[in-house]
């Protein structure tokens, strides 16, 4: 069975977003090893024995725990642990429209006017869809926007992305042609397009 990463001391956030309590770093924890495979759907995971690979009790895992259950990510079992569970395709396809929901207003926007270092700084971040998706939502100045990004962006997984459709959404931007930026979006996410 494979081990969860370990809880950073800091771990990087959002545009300025920072969990300082434990119960904040083992839910990080907890949803980066959900999206990365590293905790398996249908396995059976104990508070204790996750608390022990964290360093940490296991009251901060069960209250982790009781935030992923209630977001459909895990089922608690009484006296056991919790199950992760897999997604369903059309829970998978709603996740997908409510970050489109989000992000493309963002996108019209960054469209009006997308500040040259702003663009580059994007470009720079197309190798990874973590980071390209942090930094594109922190250009609305908005924490609460990228904190919910960022949850939503963990438990959607969205289908794998090449480079350079992460660089043609840039382009897009730089363009000012919102409708081809949202089309890219809609693509990287895995959302159906807008009748």
């Amino acid at each position: 069975m494979p081990h969860p990463p370990a809880v950073p001391g800091r771990r990087r956030a959002p545009a300025g977003v920072r969990r300082h309590s434990v119960r904040g770093q083992v839910l990080d924890a907890l949803r980066a090893a959900v999206a990365g495979g590293e905790l398996r759907p249908g396995e059976v995971y104990s508070a204790p024995a996750l608390g022990e690979r964290f360093g940490v009790s296991a009251t901060p895992v069960r209250e982790a725990m009781q935030q992923l259950a209630a977001e459909g990510a895990v089922e608690i079992l009484p006296n056991r642990g919790f199950r992760i569970l897999a997604p369903s395709a059309r829970d998978l396809a709603e996740l997908a429209e409510v970050r489109a929901l989000l992000l493309v207003p963002l996108l019209h926007r960054l469209a009006a006017g997308l500040p040259p270092e702003c663009r580059q700084t994007l470009s720079r971040l197309t190798g990874d869809d973590a980071e390209f998706h942090e930094a594109l939502v922190a250009l609305s100045g908005n924490r609460q926007l990228a904190r919910v990004a960022g949850e939503l962006r963990t438990r959607a997984r969205p289908p794998a992305a090449a480079q350079d459709r992460r660089q043609a959404l840039v382009d897009a931007l730089a363009a000012g042609d919102a409708a081809a930026a949202e089309a890219v979006l809609r693509e990287l996410l895995g959302a159906p397009e807008r009748p």
